[in-house]
């Protein structure tokens, strides 16, 4: 392994400098860390092969505008993707050598490379077209496409020449459209002259079934060998038994020779328009080269946007050159692994800026390798413009050179054993490494003597703690596990282990060494026991108590990790219990809301009923008022007191907005006694008492309650009886039999505006008649009163005009008419209001 200098790729612009675009990475140690592997993964969503060689030619970018750059190109083609139906990038032509013998002088390009020539102008135009109509919203892949060449004139003259083919098309000029024409004439005119010939030969010269053929560009008739004296001419083939000649008589020669000259003119012509468009493309060879490599930048930033919106990454926060600030990864996976059908377990790591060695210690088979490369690829994906499989709030320096020596490094051609080329390799990283340096060391010291191993390890990463910006290394050596404790710099972590099922969970866990766990390995694979034992005694002293202390922690962990689930899973049962709890109550105080509104409208329902019988009899009573029967006034009087009475009770039922008590136990009433009903908030008074109702007398109505809707009259609002007497009256009032503290009692409890079934507007002008008779009419309206019956005079016709016309503009009044004679005649309007009630 050593690390390769900075390397410019091939950018957009040949002439663009490449300082932005340097490769800071190390080929060997992006190979060891499969980096290949992971651009072929993320190639195979571009579209074109240009396109994949491409992404597979990306490297880590060093400086942090260009890595930023590519980072923002990336997302913003996955919001083109998203929003523009799933845009793609248009056909690429294959024509590096083809723009290359272009810009030589000179040199003439075949049908086909100018038919690659069109495509190109149609993808750089349709390519430029897409984007730059959400340059607002895509800042970086507009200034890329700016770049495409846009020239619609030669692009047409080009499709107009060539066709998909590559050949050139008789329209592409008249002198080849006429020589085209006798080409064709000619060679039907010979077709037709030796088919003639042909029929006239002898049976025997004759090969049956045979046709005009072409033999080496000329036209040629089959016959039997025997006959070739007889026929003359030239023999241009034979077939494979030799008995059968092709033959371009006599007659056909001149004819052929004729072919052969339209031909020849036909290249001619041919050549000269090739060159023509050659030479009309070649102003624009540049132009053209840069359009090509913009499609296939584009392709390329087509495939990483695709690759991230698939595996779900998040653009991660790129630091400044070099380590500065904190290292940051939020739930990060192995790209490869995560693209396998296996289950992946992510990853979270913090490193504060002043810790810049992770020291990884665990098991083997536990995936401390595996961990080594993740944090390499994570990095070496984010500079090169893909989004690396984090979650969000990553971040991750930007790292200018990578090292890293993973598995055996071993080479036979140059006597190098394993320890040696590590050696080597590591020679090299101290010789090179600098701030910017991203250093991976998996398993190093581990190939010779384990005290003098470690203690070359620890003092190579106490040097590289100063010299590098971050390394990482793994080891299974007990001494190199107490470096964290002597240097604040280097952090501990390891990889949990199951110890009863001995499995690696994969779950990192930093600040907290990891076992081998070499000995319960070896016990559960049947090593005996007493062999057990006598290694554990010669085990050091530190070693064992270090082991000791490391299962303790383990085994307490284990214990706390238990006793959290079991806390998780009560917290998960409580909160379970209390939403059926809390579901449970919002039911029942639905079912009672329910249960209320039900009892309301029943006793509405009730005292409707009672409302229409007083009106009823009013009716009567009006009408035998009418005939002259004194004591029918009266009554008729007597009657609307009633009414009032029983309008006010509908008023109350409706306003009456019970508090939601709690049920408590069950009332203790007897027949007879004063009670409060709690749905209407109204007094009434027993009438029976049965096993789960109890009949009551409210408003004049008997309402069958359940028992919770009934409590004594004592306990209700500071209503008292009064209002239980003013239901009482109401009730009187619908059995005729109205006394005078009934209605004493009714007047003091009118509303400003009381429901009534007639207005007098006479002597008021037409604007005090509209505002009298407006809340009159709401009022009525309110009350279900059937109708209003409205006098306001004939006088000039103008207050009955105005009262029409606010009857005619609402929409609530069913309609209206005139009165009739008995009713005040055109002095009266009346007003019909419930859709049921007839016109009197």
């Amino acid at each position: 392994m050593t690390s390769l200098p900075p390397a410019s790729r091939r950018t957009a612009d040949p002439n663009r400098e490449g300082g932005a675009t340097e490769d800071g990475g190390s080929e060997h140690a992006l190979s060891l860390l499969e980096f290949p592997r992971v651009l072929a993964l993320v190639a195979r969503f571009a579209s074109s092969e240009a396109g994949r060689r491409r992404v597979r030619e990306l490297r880590p970018l060093v400086y942090p505008d260009a890595a930023e750059d590519a980072l923002r190109l990336t997302g913003e083609m996955a919001r083109l993707y998203g929003r523009s139906g799933g845009w793609a990038p248009p056909v690429i032509p294959e024509l590096d050598a083809e723009l290359r013998r272009l810009a030589v002088e000179g040199a003439v390009l075949e049908g086909d490379a100018l038919h690659g020539l069109s495509v190109l102008l149609a993808s750089a135009e349709s390519a430029r077209r897409d984007i730059l109509e959400e340059a607002e919203t895509l800042p970086g892949l507009a200034d890329l496409a700016r770049g495409l060449l846009r020239t619609p004139a030669l692009r047409e003259r080009l499709a107009d020449a060539v066709d998909e083919s590559g050949a050139v098309r008789d329209d592409a000029s008249p002198d080849l459209r006429r020589i085209r024409g006798e080409l064709r004439g000619a060679r039907s005119s010979l077709v037709g002259r030796l088919e003639r010939f042909a029929s006239r030969l002898r049976d025997r010269i004759r090969v049956p079934d045979a046709s005009v053929t072409v033999r080496g560009g000329r036209y040629c008739i089959p016959i039997r060998r025997e006959g070739r004296s007889e026929v003359g001419g030239i023999v241009h083939d034979e077939s494979s038994s030799g008995q059968t000649l092709f033959v371009e008589p006599p007659v056909a020669i001149e004819p052929m020779n004729r072919i052969r000259e339209l031909e020849m003119a036909e290249g001619r012509e041919v050549r000269r328009i090739l060159a023509e468009l050659t030479s009309a493309a070649r102003p624009h060879a540049r132009e053209l080269r840069h359009s090509l490599y913009v499609l296939e930048d584009l392709d390329a930033i087509w495939a990483r946007a695709r690759y991230a919106l698939d595996h779900g990454g998040h653009r991660p926060e790129l630091g400044e050159r070099g380590r500065r600030g904190t290292y940051r990864v939020v739930e990060g996976y192995h790209p490869l692994l995560l693209a396998g059908e296996e289950e992946t377990v992510p990853f979270g790591l913090t490193l504060a800026s002043e810790e810049s060695v992770l020291l990884v210690s665990g098991p083997n088979a536990g995936g401390k390798t595996v961990l080594l490369k993740t944090i390499g690829l994570l990095s070496a994906m984010a500079q090169s413009g893909i989004v690396p499989p984090v979650g969000p709030d990553t971040r991750l320096p930007l790292f200018t050179r990578f090292f890293a020596i993973l598995g055996d490094e071993q080479s036979i051609e140059a006597s190098l054993s394993s320890f040696s080329a590590q050696v080597a390799l590591l020679r090299t990283i101290l010789e090179e490494a600098d701030g910017g340096s991203l250093i991976l060391l998996d398993e190093f010291g581990s190939h010779t003597d384990p005290s003098e191993g470690a203690a070359l390890a620890a003092a190579s990463l106490l040097r590289l703690a100063d010299q590098a910006g971050l390394t990482v290394a793994t080891t299974h050596l007990g001494d190199l596990k107490a470096l964290a404790g002597e240097d604040e710099r280097i952090v501990n972590a390891s990889l949990a282990f199951d110890a009863g099922r001995l499995r690696p969970t994969y779950r990192l866990r930093r600040d907290r060494p990891g076992r081998s766990y070499a000995l319960e390995i070896a016990a559960r694979l049947g090593v005996p026991g007493s062999v057990l034992e006598a290694a554990r005694e010669r085990m050091g002293g530190g070693e064992r108590r270090l082991e000791s202390v490391l299962a303790e922690l383990e085994e307490r962990e284990a214990e706390l990790s238990r006793l959290t689930e079991q806390g998780r899973e009560r917290e998960a049962y409580l909160a379970e219990r209390e939403e059926a709890i809390g579901e449970r109550e919002r039911s029942l105080a639905a079912r009672r809301a329910e249960l209320e509104r039900d009892a309301r409208e029943r006793a509405e329902r009730y005292l409707l009923e009672a409302r229409s019988e007083v009106e009823a009899t009013i009716e009567r009573l009006e009408c035998r008022a009418r005939s002259g029967d004194r004591r029918s006034e009266a009554l008729g009087d007597a009657a609307s007191e009633a009414r009032r009475a029983v309008e006010e009770a509908v008023r109350e039922s409706r306003e009456a907005r019970p508090s939601r008590a709690e049920p408590g136990p069950l009332p203790e009433v007897e027949a007879g006694e004063a009670v409060r009903v709690r749905s209407l908030g109204r007094t009434g008074r027993v009438l029976e008492v049965r096993e789960d109702r109890i009949v009551v007398e409210a408003g004049g109505v008997r309402l069958s309650l359940p028992p919770q809707e009934v409590a004594p009259a004592s306990a209700g609002r500071g209503e008292g009886a009064g209002e239980g007497g003013s239901a009482g009256a109401a009730g009187r009032g619908a059995s005729g039999s109205v006394g005078h503290g009934t209605s004493s009692r009714a007047a003091g409890r009118r509303p400003t505006i009381e429901p009534r079934s007639e207005v007098d507007l006479r002597g008021l002008r037409v604007d005090e008649a509209e505002a009298e008779l407006v809340p009159v009419l709401d009022a009525a309206i309110v009350s279900d009163l059937p109708r209003l019956r409205i006098i306001h005079g004939k006088g000039t016709g103008a207050l009955r005009e105005r009262v029409r016309e606010v009857l005619a503009a609402d929409p609530r009044v069913v309609s209206f008419r005139g009165g009739g004679p008995e009713e005040g005649g055109s002095g009266v309007t009346v007003a019909r209001l419930t859709p049921d009630e007839g016109d009197a």
